[in-house]
């Protein structure tokens, strides 16, 4: 329909990390509602994502396995693809990668790593990127990438976060956050949660080059694009590996924490500055095969939430244009 690589990492590599386009600036503008309509639309299924398992047991998982988007029409046509090293390495060229959150976010990192440097610069660095509930730090010398992982397993955490940022005036061109396992852990009240996400997000659209309800329609798009929300992954009570967590962890807290997060005005699906990576869709797409503790999944699963988030990026760009 639009071919996202076509328009996109010439497109991306240009406008990624820049401000929002004035009207007229490009002869796109002039038609661009039609396809920003389309780009959206294209936005909503970014994971309609398959696993496919050739030779399926509980010792190799993953050793012969494979994901690729869904062969229905509107999918095809949104032309959703699997991004090289080269390509990814074009896009991320010069930017600085902020992802924050707890071990979603830790294996979210180690994903887009394997994509960016390869198995072998990443058996290298494991030791360091798995240090338990710490930070990790690194930069990419042949792209100009920096990459910091934040360990932040409370929303707090994301609050401190942000407000280091805004103090400092200095902000990454992607951010990824999200947290959610430790709160309903070792805080199990939904309430609470959302009362923090809320704060968040406001603290967040502090970060946007203009306010989500400017009203000014000179303005292509007023989204700042580049923001993430790591969603919580399928929680499989019964295999997760301690009694609190079987007890504190249902799915019925699951669901409470969830609908906190859409009232909060985080997301861009109910009118806030972060996109959402599905983490419990791609999860359960994969199923409890993918999973050893109901809580943690195999590398295929975030390594589509990766090239999830590079369409998304791509997408976005191109309504920026």
């Amino acid at each position: 329909m639009w071919g996202a690589i076509q328009l996109g990492v010439l497109a991306a590599f240009l406008v990624l990390f820049v401000p929002v386009v004035m009207a007229g600036s490009l002869p796109l503008l002039s038609s661009s509602s039609s396809l920003i309509v389309i780009l959206d639309s294209c936005i909503s299924l970014l994971h309609q994502v398959t696993f496919d398992f050739q030779e399926l047991n509980n010792n190799n998982v993953g050793k012969n396995s494979s994901w690729k988007w869904i062969e229905s029409e509107p999918v095809v046509q949104c032309d959703f693809q699997k991004l090289t090293k080269s390509d990814a390495s074009d896009l991320f060229n010069g930017s600085w990668v902020v992802i924050a959150g707890d071990s979603q976010a830790r294996l979210l990192v180690v994903s887009l790593l394997e994509l960016l440097l390869g198995g072998n610069e990443m058996e290298m660095i494991k030791g360091n990127l798995f240090k338990r509930h710490s930070d990790y730090n690194m930069f990419i010398d042949e792209i100009g990438m920096k990459l910091d992982f934040i360990w932040a397993p409370y929303v707090s955490n994301l609050t401190d976060l942000v407000l280091g940022f805004e103090e400092k005036k200095s902000y990454p061109d992607v951010f990824v956050i999200g947290t959610g396992l430790w709160e309903m852990l070792h805080i199990n009240n939904a309430t609470d949660y959302g009362v923090s996400l809320k704060l968040l997000a406001d603290l967040v659209v502090l970060l946007l080059p203009v306010p989500l309800d400017f009203a000014d329609t000179n303005l292509v798009s007023n989204r700042l694009p580049n923001f993430f929300w790591l969603g919580m992954p399928k929680l499989i009570n019964l295999m997760l590996n301690t009694d609190e967590k079987r007890e504190k962890i249902t799915d019925m807290m699951w669901q409470a924490y969830t609908d906190e997060l859409y009232s909060s005005k985080l997301l861009k699906q109910s009118g806030g500055p972060l996109l959402l990576l599905d983490i419990h869709a791609l999860s359960n797409n994969c199923g409890a095969r993918c999973t050893t503790d109901g809580m943690h999944y195999h590398g295929i699963v975030y390594e589509a939430a990766v090239h999830v988030m590079l369409n998304g990026l791509l997408i976005e760009s191109n309504q920026k244009l």
